[in-house]
């Protein structure tokens, strides 16, 4: 934390931000700014009041600039009539990376033998992060390689970074492997012909990307779009019964409401939209991916947040009865995912990679996030 010229706390990292919730002032109906819905109140607080904003010339372009810092950081910077500022901080969330077991891809819980969360901010060392989430693995050889989202907190932007374990139980970060001018994170890793592939989130780019490992795990390079568009995220790829098939949530509006479908029969294209697109249309319960499509007993496996009551609250599983160029029809299985009330992951998760293993049991690495 740094004192600034006309503000004094500005945070140089995820944990100042956390001292400043923790120090801040609950708001209630006569505090509570305009744009803040009363109902909303509780998570918001408000850290310090600026009763002299009238500046003019170099000063006022230092002060635009410190209160420009304080936006960077997450904060929220409310000008009233231009007569002074108040500044306010948002409950912070941490995301955090587990490893869950099962004895289905439908049924997963905390095992014994793992210590949750696996993987945290801190477990970053060559970037300031603000959370890590959206963990794929794959095994190769003898060893697990994960990749996730790393949020770069002086960047601003998702990274993409990989850690990797003997076991699959205990993780060691190693770096970041995969980063762009725009954000990235979803990073869904595959093999296909002895070849590494990865189509992360890059929907700041206006387009869903192709990467494939040139030295698998450390390098990767584009090799190309797959599909383009103003708002496709958590892009979701899976080959079955000779045709690929590509999920990609598409509410413009932001509502995690609306799933399409596109399949093409080959990896680089073209794509072509599903004729009953989209096939999930305002169910915010159902539409946005939310991890590894997979084939179990020879039906086809998708997984789909639940963002009701709130983003990222939990994973549900649904089964394809119907997959085909012409026609698509799915059905709910379970809820496989869910807050725990407590801990790392108290208030939801929102991702899962599940891998069956040799003994037919189930391993997978799920996110979860608690408020601070």
């Amino acid at each position: 934390m740094r004192r600034g010229d006309y503000f004094a706390s500005i945070p140089e990292s995820p944990a100042d931000v956390e001292r400043l919730w923790r120090g801040a002032t609950p708001l209630d109906g006569t505090t509570c700014p305009n744009w803040l819905p009363a109902s909303e109140s509780h998570a918001y607080r408000a850290i310090e009041l600026d009763v002299n904003c009238r500046r003019v010339g170099r000063e006022r372009d230092a002060y635009s600039r410190e209160l420009d810092t304080l936006a960077a950081a997450g904060l929220f910077v409310d000008e009233d009539s231009g007569r002074y500022h108040r500044v306010f901080v948002a409950a912070p969330l941490k995301w955090s990376i587990g490893i869950y077991k099962g004895d289905s891809p439908f049924s997963f819980g905390s095992p014994n033998d793992v210590t949750n969360p696996v993987l945290t901010r801190e477990s970053v060392s060559d970037v300031v992060a603000s959370f890590v989430a959206d963990p794929f693995m794959l095994h190769v050889g003898q060893r697990w390689f994960m990749f996730f989202e790393v949020m770069n907190w002086r960047a601003n932007k998702g990274e993409i970074g990989l850690a990797t374990s003997e076991d699959g139980l205990t993780w060691r970060y190693e770096r970041i492997v995969l980063a762009e001018a725009f954000h990235l994170s979803y990073p869904y890793v595959f093999v296909w012909k002895n070849d590494y592939y990865m189509v992360p989130e890059s929907y700041q780019s206006g387009e869903i990307r192709l990467y494939r490992a040139t030295r698998f795990p450390l390098e990767w390079a584009c090799v190309g779009t797959l599909l383009k568009g103003a708002y496709l995220v958590d892009p979701s790829v899976i080959h079955h019964e000779g045709m690929w098939w590509l999920f990609t949530e598409a509410s413009r509006a932001r509502r995690h409401d609306t799933l399409e479908l596109y399949y093409s029969g080959d990896l680089l294209g073209p794509w072509q939209p599903h004729p009953q697109n989209p096939i999930v249309a305002g169910n915010p319960c159902a539409a946005r991916p939310a991890g590894r499509v997979i084939v179990h007993e020879g039906r086809v496996v998708r997984y789909a947040q639940s963002c009701v009551p709130e983003y990222g609250t939990e994973v549900r599983a649904f089964e394809l009865t119907e997959l085909t160029a012409h026609s698509y029809q799915e059905r709910e299985a379970d809820r496989v995912l869910y807050p725990t009330n407590a801990g790392w992951n108290a208030h939801g998760m929102h991702h899962l990679d599940p891998h069956r293993q040799a003994d037919r049991h189930w391993i997978a690495c799920v996110d979860g996030w608690t408020r601070c």
